[in-house]
């Protein structure tokens, strides 16, 4: 089976990787003279930044992304983090960090219990059609949890708890329960993509960085070819990683109007909402987080939650320093303020601290955090036949960050390998 992958983001080589490993002829084009997308690193001032994602992988490797890459044979060392993630709480005259079960623990008695209700329904997948806040509030009568849920939607998905759906939400739980928490990479989020770009191009699979994908062409419903440089190179099936917007605006010829359910899918794709988010990267001679995991801030004006991921990989920062990620959603339109507030956030939470704000970081419009706002996934099929999308605009449910990447992916091979054997399976009998 001939494959063409349009872009060399996370979801693209994923893709490309598991299907070349399967023995597919898979061809990627990336129109970046990089591979990697929004999921690499860049060397500042002897620091390893990041294009986008932060240097973590949500459900560490015992998550989608990491048994996905265990089972390819690609070499990444992911450390569990320990602990998970702490909570950063004021008291009268400064903060203290505490852990999750400890923040429960203070709660009132009756909350306590609403609280292990809410866990209980997360681990059945009892959705409603709430928001994420208001089944949490409905259960819970506790400012700090309602905060705390915010915290941790804006650190994972770059958009409040009152923008999640309660269905989606409870499935982020119930992964949580099911998967754990989070690790980091060592090498950082190009350790990743290194080992990918290694297993397809071992496998045969070819990879074309600064090659622009100018369209699909699109004959009675069917993908056809992708158009490169004036030329039509055919594929059998054809996926891409631009998310469903983007590349319903690749689409050419005319006999794709009619198809089935494209009104529909357009008016869908139409709707959907991209997250936007703002990351502060820190350089600090003294430690500021005394942990591998996460550090949530519930109570900042606008940071979500930060890590130093030089607890795990001090080779992603120069001798002697440490590499603090700070993570916020943008809440409103204008970024100058957003950021101002954002700074504001770290002074409160880090007084007296000698650390230096190396680059601020936007991503919305083109190059945003997520595609799409968890809940408005429609997963994987376009109205196409042989073309399909992968990536952060076609998640799996409950699939947070780069593991609702693999999440995908992993959805999108198994319904091919149904595919290929609804079609060959019956050749197979005729032959014997």
């Amino acid at each position: 089976m001939r494959v063409g992958v349009i872009g060399a983001g996370l979801g693209g080589l994923l893709v490309g990787a598991k299907l070349s490993r399967m023995g597919c002829d898979v061809d990627i084009y990336e129109r970046l003279p990089f591979v990697g997308g929004r999921f690499t690193n860049i060397e500042y001032k002897g620091y390893q930044l990041t294009t986008g994602a932060l240097h973590m992988i949500p459900h560490g490797e015992s998550g989608p992304l990491g048994r996905m890459l265990l089972g390819l044979g690609a070499g990444v060392d992911i450390v569990p983090s320990s602990p998970w993630a702490t909570i950063r709480i004021p008291t009268d005259n400064s903060f203290e960090d505490i852990e999750f079960k400890e923040f429960i623990s203070r709660l009132s008695l009756w909350n306590k219990f609403m609280c292990k209700l809410l866990m209980l329904e997360a681990r059945f997948s009892v959705g409603t059609g709430y928001s994420f806040k208001d089944w949490i509030s409905r259960r819970v009568h506790d400012e700090g949890v309602a905060k705390l849920a915010d915290s941790f939607c804006g650190w994972a998905l770059s958009i409040t708890s009152r923008e999640v759906t309660a269905s989606e939400g409870v499935s982020i739980i119930a992964n949580i329960l099911k998967y754990g928490g989070s690790g980091v990479p060592v090498g950082g989020c190009k350790s990743v993509i290194n080992a990918l770009a290694k297993v397809i191009e071992e496998s045969g699979g070819r990879i074309y960085t600064n090659r622009k994908v100018d369209g699909i062409l699109v004959e009675d419903c069917t993908a056809e070819a992708v158009c490169l440089d004036g030329e039509d190179v055919t594929y059998d099936v054809i996926i891409s990683d631009l998310g469903h917007r983007d590349t319903q605006r690749l689409i050419r010829g005319d006999s794709h109007v009619g198809c089935a359910g494209m009104s529909k899918y357009d008016e869908v794709i139409a709707s959907m909402h991209p997250s936007s988010g703002v990351k502060i990267n820190v350089g600090s001679s003294e430690s500021l987080i005394d942990h591998t995991g996460i550090l949530l801030t519930p109570y900042a004006q606008r940071v979500n939650g930060l890590n130093q991921v030089t607890n795990v990989d001090p080779s992603l920062a120069p001798p002697g320093k440490h590499l603090i990620m700070a993570h916020m959603a943008m809440r409103e339109s204008d970024p100058k303020e957003e950021v101002r507030l954002g700074l504001e956030d770290l002074e409160m939470l880090f007084p007296n601290a000698d650390y230096e704000v190396l680059m601020v970081q936007r991503y919305a419009d083109a190059w945003p955090v997520n595609r799409c706002a968890p809940g408005e996934d429609i997963g994987n099929r376009t109205p196409y036949d042989r073309l399909f999308v992968v990536g952060d605009g076609a998640k799996g449910q409950g699939g947070i960050e780069v593991d609702g990447i693999a999440l995908g992916v992993e959805m999108l091979v198994e319904s091919l390998l149904r595919c290929t054997l609804v079609i060959f399976l019956p050749l197979l009998f005729l032959v014997f």
